[in-house]
């Protein structure tokens, strides 16, 4: 987090801890707040690598699940970034800004460094320059019924995206829309100390973890160090929601990623799910259910309190396990799972 930041949010009485916003009040409240209220969001715990020059475009096309072509500067990507076998290193947001040969990547913090190594592997002498930008470019969310219109008295004279990953431009910073009422601003830190107090006049500041709730309940997941290379795109819903591109050319794992959409049957879906559990429950976790016995059927990818009680999550789980009946948290005595509705269809 840019310790200049850091400092300001303080003063806002946030408390921070490891880069990450923990809360402003505390906890209970603020979750409850981002169920009913528009709240104001610091995404520090997220990094930003910016990637330039004249062949950036090639190099992530062919490392990226995505389609890179389908990026303008009104339209960012979900996408991924794979092992040979097809197994998620880490996913990610991705846009482009003043053209096509600069990109912006929007990840975990906590996998920044590795992801940022490993891609600098394969520049090689591409005409590629790769930096961290987290610290310079400031992120803020907005969530509620009142986002919008907050943003737009801010953003004077702009008509902003209203569909999920549309991103807009201006010379205060970028828009991106990440879902309905829910907004993230990219600025400068000069721009980021007047925007956050506009804002916090009518919107509620909360922790990282209420924004980690809004997008479990969208079905958005984020591969975390516990959960890399445990799946392929399609196990956490990439298909559906557009993070996995089966027309463009090769890429780390693509060919075991191709083969299982066209020949192979998907044995694992991910789920929106609660878990009425007083105990926290973590990215990682193993899930259980009786007909496998001692053989987990599925792991926990991201879960926070629900503000109804318990914890939500998404969970990578068997679908005979799904449609044969209960499934359990950590071992076959824990806590049943109670699968919710996603906000997007599966296929069948």
């Amino acid at each position: 987090m840019n310790p200049v930041w850091q400092a300001f949010l303080q003063e806002y009485n946030a408390t921070i801890e490891k880069g990450h916003v923990i809360h402003f009040r505390d906890d209970v409240t603020e979750l409850k707040n981002a169920q009913t209220d528009t709240i104001l969001v610091d995404l520090s715990n997220f990094g930003l690598i910016h990637f330039s020059g004249e062949e950036v475009l090639t190099f992530l096309q062919g490392q990226l699940t995505c389609d890179l072509r389908k990026i303008d500067h009104q339209t960012a990507q979900y996408g991924s970034y794979c092992t040979p076998k097809g197994r998620i290193l880490a996913n990610f947001i991705i846009w482009s800004h003043a053209d096509h040969n600069e990109y912006f990547m929007q990840l975990p913090s906590t996998l920044l460094e590795a992801i940022s190594k490993r891609l600098s592997m394969y520049i090689l002498r591409a005409k590629v320059r790769l930096n961290d930008s987290s610290d310079s470019l400031i992120r803020i969310g907005i969530a509620g019924n009142k986002a919008k219109l907050l943003i737009e008295e801010i953003f004077h004279s702009i008509a902003l995206p209203i569909s999920p990953l549309g991103i807009i431009h201006t010379e205060q910073g970028s828009i991106l829309c990440q879902d309905i009422n829910r907004y993230e601003i990219i600025t400068t830190l000069d721009h980021a100390v007047m925007i956050w107090p506009h804002l916090a006049l009518k919107a509620i500041p909360v922790g990282t973890f209420c924004w980690d709730w809004l997008e479990i309940k969208a079905g958005i997941p984020v591969i975390l160090p516990m959960t890399q290379e445990q799946f392929i795109p399609q196990m956490v819903n990439f298909d559906v929601t557009g993070g996995v591109s089966f027309q463009k050319g090769c890429y780390p794992g693509q060919e075991i990623i191709a083969r299982t959409q066209y020949l192979g049957k998907l044995k694992r879906r991910m789920y929106l799910v609660n878990i009425a559990s007083s105990q926290p429950v973590m990215a990682g976790d193993q899930l259980f259910s009786a007909e496998l016995s001692e053989q987990s059927c599925g792991m926990i990818v991201n879960a926070t309190p629900s503000p109804e009680g318990g914890f939500d999550a998404l969970a990578v789980i068997q679908t005979n396990s799904v449609e044969a009946g209960k499934i359990f948290w950590k071992n076959l005595e824990g806590p049943a799972l109670q699968i919710l509705s996603l906000p997007y269809l599966l296929p069948q």
